[in-house]
């Protein structure tokens, strides 16, 4: 297990990945090499493992979070429509949710599958406009769930809901609250009931952080990306943070957004931004802790 108090990233350390892209805010890596990328000028690009890319789909808006079912099926949460997609790879999409409850869901962040296939569903607010939630802390940001039973809230009342992943042990979903610059927890019972939430770190990671991505290595370390600082830090599963890269004039960083392991294996780390052209990876001390869709693929033999 790797000391992560004591492993830390150099400008040197990052390589470019992709070229022209629009709004990268969120990755999906294949087993294979591939790589899905949110672009608002089609839907998503991908770039295949001999570095060719294409644009595809025809959404609009503003693709922002993705997920991969075992399928190869991708789900977008577009927040510039506020509704969540499916998204065939042939570019095809099909309108997954918009309204709940007989109203519009509000801005849709971000899509996440853990292992039993149910899709966890973020709206950062519904407030209009959005960055009216941003600018003024305002806590209308909630959680669906969404399994055989249909879409239902689970959690409310979180500060501009961000990225939400669950631990390897299956106890917790955690959920970024962007605007409290922190990480909370929420018990989790097998029906996908969630309990009453806690604080996972340090009660914000600095004062005025604004906090995005997360995602969670093999040894349980819960990465984060933060946006002013243009930074990423390291949560230890006993809740002490440390700074891993802070770029505080955005010259290598620049908006990052999401953090997702890839590689064959999966130590290739992949940053989103909503402001640069291209992705930023780097080469992570651990293992990432594989997706569903890395799972359930590589078992049917996709690998």
């Amino acid at each position: 297990m790797v000391e992560m108090a004591k492993f830390k990233l150099e400008t040197d350390s990052f390589q470019s990945v992709g070229k022209n892209l629009s709004r990268p805010e969120c990755i999906i890596a294949e087993s294979d090499g591939t790589l899905w990328i949110s672009d608002d000028r089609a839907a998503v690009t991908c770039i295949r493992p001999d570095g060719s890319q294409e644009l595809i789909g025809s959404m609009g808006g503003a693709p922002n979070g993705l997920a991969m079912a075992a399928d190869g099926t991708i789900y977008v949460a577009n927040i510039g429509h506020g509704a969540f997609y499916r998204l065939a790879q042939d570019g095809r999409h099909e309108v997954l949710l918009d309204t709940l409850g007989g109203k519009p869901v509000g801005s849709a962040n971000f899509v996440y599958i853990d292992d039993k296939a149910r899709l966890w569903l973020t709206v950062s607010t519904v407030t209009t406009p959005r960055s009216a939630a941003l600018h003024n802390k305002i806590a209308d940001g909630y959680i669906i769930l969404m399994d055989e039973k249909g879409p239902r809230r689970v959690a409310e009342g979180l500060l501009f809901a961000n990225e939400v992943r669950i631990d390897p042990q299956g106890r917790h979903l955690y959920a970024a609250e962007t605007t409290a610059g922190r990480v909370c927890r929420y018990p989790l019972g097998p029906d996908g009931s969630l309990g009453e939430p806690e604080l996972f770190g340090p009660e914000s990671i600095f004062p005025g952080a604004l906090i995005d991505g997360i995602t969670f290595d093999a040894d349980g370390n819960l990465w984060v990306t933060e946006i002013t600082r243009h930074a990423l830090y390291a949560i230890t599963p006993q809740g002490i943070a440390h700074t891993i890269f802070e770029d505080p004039e955005g010259k290598t960083l620049y908006f990052p957004t999401s953090l997702t392991f890839g590689g064959p294996d999966l130590r290739t780390a992949y940053v989103g931004s909503l402001k640069l052209g291209h992705l930023m990876s780097f080469t992570a001390p651990v293992p990432g802790a594989p997706m569903y869709h890395w799972q359930r693929r590589t078992q049917r033999g996709v690998a």
